[in-house]
Formats: structure tokens, sequence, C-alpha cells
């Protein structure tokens, strides 16, 4: 039997056991920076199978380097094992056990398949060529990431390449996608606080209204994306917050603005901030306002390496996982990944496993009732396992 056929024989037989992390994981998540015991149960996990772990950067994050016999490439597979603070409503045996905290991304499932998927690649180092190493990170979801830390602590260093994955609740279970070149947008986040001059709401003319100047600002903003931008790029502005509550019969002397910018260009990321600050500029002429303006510019465009990716798709197409239906270009993507930060500094490539589930009902990411059909975990792992032997021997 090949190594290839034993690794897909071993994972069918684990497959309760990747159902049973994940739920786990599922029922006890911790937001971004704050898994301490999420990272604490995953090591005791490979700590039972006497697979050392280390730890990199400034938060949870560690890996485990599986070296083979024989000399080779050296690999990296990364999974996130952040939740969301979102309080769940669906009504599972294994709902979130931590009232305001959910796993509404599936970064439970990504790390229980990345766990039993290291559990036989390391059972098996004798037979494989180069080096993998097994990259757990924290803090996917809220910028700065957990990757630049890991990354500034050298958890690249001797790497060749990386490997993600994600699964997909708007993708059909059985499905296997991916897409060349930039595949996911980069993003950045602003908070804007206007403030002017309160007021009684029977004497306008004696007060700057903060209100005003906000709303003008809103709408404003619009016009970057429709007059600024190249029609054949891709980019949003999005207004997420506008906090001015007071009384009806007041003026309201400040607001608080929280945005959202998407990009495809990194080239478009200048452009953006370079509009948004001149047209704050002049809403304060303009109102009498002052402005102080946060802006944070984070996740980089996600480029996927055209010859990695290729190739990686190539060895999911010649296994014949029985699992998967079709394996299929779906086009760039329109959420931010700090998986990014791993394609920047190495050649990588981050494909996709639909988790849609059988009633075909759509609970999308980032909500309450987010939910995964389990049938896609043992894809993730069979696709991403035949990745790295097909990587490694080639």
């Amino acid at each position: 039997m090949s190594l290839q056929s034993e690794l897909m024989q071993e994972l069918d037989d684990d497959k309760q056991a990747i159902l049973a992390i994940r739920r786990h994981l599922h029922a006890h998540p911790e937001v971004s920076f704050q898994e301490k015991q999420t990272a604490a149960y995953i090591k005791k996990y490979y700590a039972d199978l006497n697979m050392p772990t280390t730890d990199f950067g400034d938060g949870f994050g560690f890996v485990v380097d599986i070296v083979g016999a024989n000399p080779g490439r050296h690999l990296a597979l990364r999974a996130d094992f952040d939740a969301l603070a979102i309080q769940e409503t669906n009504d599972l045996p294994f709902r979130s056990q931590n009232d305001g905290v959910m796993h509404a991304c599936g970064h439970d499932g990504h790390t229980a398949y990345l766990m039993v998927l290291a559990k036989h690649l390391w059972a098996h180092k004798d037979q494989l060529k180069g080096s993998i190493r097994i990259l757990h990170q924290p803090a996917e979801e809220v910028s700065p990431g957990g990757a630049k830390s890991m990354i500034a602590d050298g958890v690249l260093d001797g790497i060749d390449n990386v490997i993600g994955l994600h699964v997909m609740s708007s993708m059909k279970t059985g499905t296997v996608a991916y897409h060349l070149n930039e595949t996911q947008t980069g993003r950045a986040n602003f908070k804007v606080t206007l403030t002017g001059k309160g007021g009684h709401a029977s004497m306008p003319h004696l007060s700057n209204d903060a209100i005003v100047a906000g709303s003008y600002l809103v709408t404003a903003l619009q016009t970057i994306v429709s007059r600024r931008i190249d029609p054949f790029d891709t980019a949003s502005v999005t207004i997420g917050s506008f906090d001015g509550a007071g009384s009806y019969n007041a003026i309201q002397q400040s607001v608080t603005l929280k945005g959202d910018v998407r990009i495809m260009k990194e080239s478009t990321r200048k452009t953006i901030r370079h509009q948004i600050t001149q047209i704050i500029h002049g809403i304060e002429t303009m109102y009498g306002v002052t402005a102080d303006l946060d802006y944070d510019d984070n996740y980089p465009v996600l480029d996927n390496d055209l010859e990695l990716t290729t190739a990686v798709v190539d060895s999911i197409k010649a296994a014949h996982l029985p699992e998967v239906e079709s394996v299929y270009d779906c086009g760039p993507q329109d959420p931010s990944e700090d998986f990014a930060y791993f394609a920047q500094e190495k050649p990588s490539t981050f494909f996709y496993v639909g988790c849609q589930t059988s009633d075909g009902q759509n609970h999308p990411h980032h909500s309450p009732d987010f939910m995964m059909n389990e049938d896609c975990l043992i894809i993730a792992a069979k696709a991403a396992g035949s990745a790295v032997l097909a990587y490694l021997n080639r």
C-alpha cells in the first residue's frame, strides 16, 4: 500500500476523533489574544503523543515540527484557533458554554483536522522527505492578528512554502475551491471622532452639530469608490458604527464613527486612505468641527502563489478523494485573512473546503447561527494530507 493510501485510510479511521476535537473546541471558545485554555488543550493532545511543541510570537501561538528521515523541502501548514465575540443561537449539544463567545467562523474545524493530520504525519516521518511545520496560530480575527508576531519571532525561518485552508459555508460540502494570484481582500479599519459644540435643540445657530457633520461624512465617503477608484478595481468603504446617542432636544457635541476598508490592490489602499483623510479635513472646515482620526492599515491582500497553488490543486485532483465532487476556481473572495502575512513572506497558497449544511440553508460566517456540515472536516484533512505528500515528493 502506498503512503498516500495509508494516510487516507488512517484519516478515515480517525474521523470520530476529528469530530470530538472540533466539538470540544466549539463548546469552549476563546476570543483573539485570550486563547489560553484552547492552546493548552491542543498542546496536551500533542504531549500525549510525545510530539514536542515550540512557542512563537507574543500570543498563544506554537508549532510542531515533523522532520522526515530524508532531506527535502520545508513546508508549513497553518490553522487558526480563535473565536469571536458573538452569542451563539444554535441549539446544539456542543453549543458554546462561554457566554458571548462563539466559534462562528470554523476555526475549531481548522484546528481539529490539522491536529489529527499532524498525528498521522508524525507517525510516518521516517518515510518522509524534508519537514513539515504544523503552525497553530491564535488571533486571526482581530488586528494586528496573530501571524505578525509569530513571523517576527522567526516562525518561517527555513520554511520554503506555506499552505492554509478555510472551510466555507457559502460553498457546497464536497467541493474544494481555489483561486490564483490575488485571492482575498486587504483590509483597513478606522475610527474618527468629530467634535463640535453642543447646545439646545431650539437654538441650533449657537452650536456646531456633530451629528450633521457625521451624517455628511457618511455620505461623502461613499464617493471614494464611485469616483476615485478605477471601475475595474475592487474596493469598498463601509461605516459600521455611528455613535451619537443623546437626548431628543440636545445638539450633540461629538460623534464617533467606525469604518472598514477592503481592497484587492495595495495601490488602492493608499488612494482610499488619502481620500478619507482629505474628506475629513473638508468636513472640519465645512462644519467647524475638529476630527480625531485613528487609521489602522492592517491585513494585506492575500496573494496565492501561482506555481504552488497549481501544484496543490493538481495533487488534490490526482488523489481522487471519494468525498470530493469537484475542485474549481471560485474567483476572488471578499473577506480578509491574516494568512496574507505568511504569503507576503513565503510563496503560499490558501484554498477552501465547502461546508454548507445538507439542507442548503444559509448559515454565514460571523453570524450567531453559523453552522458547518462536519463532513467537510475529513475532506479538509485528506485534501491537505494529499497536498503535503505530493509537495514533499516533488
